[in-house]
């Protein structure tokens, strides 16, 4: 059950679930978490999916959520880096790409040459003073900075580790620019994720591990949220949101008992 049940329970008709942290840690599936996806489906919620993950591809990750017990259809997932893809495509833009090398096949339609923008990922292991040298100059030649994501940390399965933020903030600090985020927490990616069911964002659950990125940033788009105590979650974390309405839950299975129990819930038309 919900320690503290999220603003607008009883309208809640789809769930929108981040993965690292919510679904497993690591390489390691979250006790409980594949039966209670089963029985939100069971029960008719509908299911979409949502990560600032920028270290593999989307067929990657649907690949290796499959391993551990999670069959997830890959229109169902909303990541960063297709939203940028979109925008670089509408655009006609020649991005310099700073990705992890498993991107790559994402983007490689891409003109590189002379590039416009400056397109950042977690490049992980091989991020180096090289890479943000060159990403640095370019900037300063007037290009934009576009990234996946402005996240601190995350949680692996040796404990945490640096996200794309720290090196986000470094470029934004050496060229005097603001990065534009293609990742959670902006709004644009938690109204894509749902945009097939036809909801209205106010019947959309977003659960999380991280207070600014997937609460906040689920509430700023006008959806009930809910901060999950496993992945990267740290004691007190949930007082640090600075908006109203936020649940809090020990983990996914402890969410879907509140959703599920008839107590919170009138009778009403499942979609």
């Amino acid at each position: 059950m919900f320690l503290q049940p999220p603003s607008g329970l009883n309208g809640i008709r789809a769930v929108l679930l981040d993965l690292s942290g919510v679904l497993y840690v690591g390489d390691r599936a979250i006790p409980g978490v594949a039966e209670a996806l089963r029985r939100l489906q069971t029960a008719g919620y509908p299911l979409r999916y949502v990560t600032n993950t920028t270290r593999h591809s989307r067929a990657r990750i649907v690949r290796e959520l499959s391993s551990i017990g999670f069959t997830i259809r890959p229109e169902h997932l909303a990541t960063a880096p297709a939203a940028i893809h979109t925008r670089l495509q509408a655009e006609g833009r020649r991005p310099l790409l700073l990705l992890n090398p498993d991107l790559a096949p994402e983007f490689e339609d891409m003109a590189t040459d002379d590039p416009d923008v400056v397109v950042l990922g977690d490049m992980g292991e091989a991020f180096d003073y090289a890479h943000l040298n060159r990403a640095f100059r370019t900037l300063m030649q007037g290009a934009p900075l576009w990234v996946m994501g402005v996240n601190r940390y995350f949680r692996e399965a040796d404990g945490l580790s640096l996200d794309l933020g720290p090196f986000v903030r470094a470029l934004e600090f050496a060229a005097d620019v603001t990065a534009e985020n293609f990742g959670k927490p902006d709004p644009r990616l938690f109204h894509t994720a749902v945009a097939d069911l036809d909801l209205s964002p106010e019947e959309v659950l977003v659960v999380g591990d991280d207070v600014t990125s997937d609460v906040e940033g689920a509430l700023d788009a006008g959806m009930a949220a809910c901060l999950v105590q496993t992945g990267k979650y740290q004691p007190g974390d949930e007082n640090l949101c600075g908006h109203p309405g936020a649940g809090l839950a020990g983990d996914l299975a402890d969410v879907v008992d509140g959703l599920l129990d008839p107590a919170c819930h009138p009778e009403r038309e499942r979609p």
